[in-house]
């Protein structure tokens, strides 16, 4: 930003001024307009605003995000500019989160926690909680039909497992080589990618069948488009394993939500670990918090306090390149 300043006069606006999820496209078009560079985060830029501010002299506008969903690049197009955007950019956090998402369902983490947390297979109050008996062995018993080895389950171990990864981009490469370390195998579909990328990773590229069929663990990267909204669906489940899980850190829309809610409540597969729905927040009547076999976390595989750092760094690099008239790195092509 230092070096930003000595060219341009900064503003301030949408949400670092208003705050996370208060701010209109209406009022980021206003405080935008007439501005020669325009960085986004999570804000909205439909087609009328994009030709609002190239009428009025935009000419660089870019998006911190890893998959700029939330502008019109046809807009974008037809003015005649490029988008910047800051792909990769929470890889890292998504991958960590992805992992942890895998152990805690695997070995019912997340499903014990709760329960403790809400009174379940607890013990007699103490009156002091200091004067523990002499115990070589303390165990958590006894083992009966109420314990919570019984009632939660034990789980499994990831290692000689086989991951499925559905889409190995960014994320999903760094999931493999993380997985790679637990001695998981990995099964990669991605019909987009040369096999020989993937096989430099140690993972083995396969078609959908065979991911579908082997995989003990699928995780889900996909980005949404036209051909992939719903794809996972009756169809991906009746084909995978009945031990099978779904990790999702991706976006909800590339799963078919009543075939999923139906494929986990019949047992077709064993459970999943989601991080991001089809409505957020989640609506309190949704059928996955009253499941088991199904890890939540609310839309926070993405934040960590590094993301920024790494956003801000390649979007800054962005607007100087722009202003030295230097080729830019991070420009977006619009997918199909």
């Amino acid at each position: 930003m230092d070096e930003i300043k000595k060219s341009c006069d900064v503003s301030i606006c949408g949400e670092l001024k208003h705050g996370k999820g208060n701010v209109t496209e209406e009022m980021t078009r206003e405080e935008c307009i007439g501005n020669e560079i325009i960085v986004l985060g999570d804000e909205i830029a439909g087609a009328d605003t994009i030709h609002a501010w190239a009428e009025a002299g935009m000419r660089f506008i870019g998006v911190a995000k890893g998959t700029p969903v939330t502008v019109d690049f046809n807009a974008i197009q037809e003015a005649g500019l490029e988008l910047s955007y800051t792909p990769g950019r929470n890889r890292v956090a998504v991958a960590e989160f992805t992992i942890g998402l895998m152990i805690a369902a695997a070995r019912r983490i997340a499903a014990a926690t709760v329960g403790l947390h809400q009174g379940e297979h607890l013990g007699e109050p103490m009156k002091d909680i200091y004067d523990v008996p002499e115990v070589k062995n303390v165990i958590w018993g006894p083992l009966d039909e109420n314990h919570p080895f019984t009632d939660y389950g034990i789980g499994f171990e990831m290692y000689g497992k086989k991951l499925g990864i559905a889409g190995y981009g960014a994320i999903g490469r760094e999931v493999a080589v993380r997985a790679e370390a637990f001695g998981m195998k990995i099964l990669a579909y991605d019909p987009y990618l040369p096999a020989d990328k993937i096989r430099a990773d140690g993972a083995e590229p396969v078609d959908l069948d065979t991911m579908l069929t082997e995989s003990d663990i699928i995780s889900i990267h996909l980005p949404v488009l036209p051909s992939t909204k719903g794809i996972v669906n009756r169809d991906w489940f009746n084909k995978m394993k009945p031990t099978a899980y779904v990790v999702n850190t991706a976006r909800a829309a590339v799963i078919d939500q009543r075939d999923f809610v139906e494929a986990l409540q019949n047992g077709t597969i064993a459970g999943a670990a989601m991080d991001v729905y089809w409505k957020e927040p989640i609506p309190a009547n949704h059928p996955f918090l009253k499941m088991r076999n199904v890890t939540l976390t609310p839309h926070m595989a993405g934040l960590t306090t590094d993301v920024d750092n790494w956003s801000g760094t390649m979007m800054g690099d962005e607007v100087l390149a722009y202003l030295n008239k230097e080729p830019r790195k991070y420009l977006w092509k619009i997918k199909k």
